[in-house]
């Protein structure tokens, strides 16, 4: 059974920083693909970052582009979302999202969103103006 495991929410001001982990477990794949997604109150959900741990090829939405950075740690199945220059617009819960298809590979190559089979139960993040 596929665990996603986010932390590292909270409130922050404007311009500030958050970094958020996720550890997933209960599969064996080695090359996937993993991310982050995030939903405002009445908003639609948004992939904002994912990344191929077989290749370390990422993805970010015009949004977070040069504000928010993930990276990998694969010995320890976990990815981190670094993000900088926070706005209050960025206030959403956060959810740490698992794709082990070839539909969600090439997405990333494509550099386009693709919606994720497997999601975290989220983590909060606040910025205030």
């Amino acid at each position: 059974q596929v665990q996603l495991v986010e932390s590292g929410g909270g409130s922050v001001q404007a311009g500030g920083s958050l970094r958020l982990s996720c550890v997933g477990s209960g599969y064996t794949y080695r090359s996937y693909c993993m991310g982050w997604f995030r939903q405002a109150p009445g908003k639609e959900r948004e992939g904002v970052a994912a990344i191929f741990t077989g290749g370390s090829n990422t993805y970010y939405s015009d949004s977070v582009k040069g504000r928010f950075t993930i990276s990998l740690d694969s010995a320890k199945n976990t990815i981190y979302l670094q993000m900088n220059n926070l706005k209050p617009e960025d206030t959403a819960m956060y959810y740490c999202a698992a794709d082990f298809t070839m539909t969600a590979i090439q997405a990333i190559y494509a550099g386009r969103p693709y919606e994720y089979k497997y999601l975290g139960q989220g983590t909060q993040v606040t910025v205030s103006s």
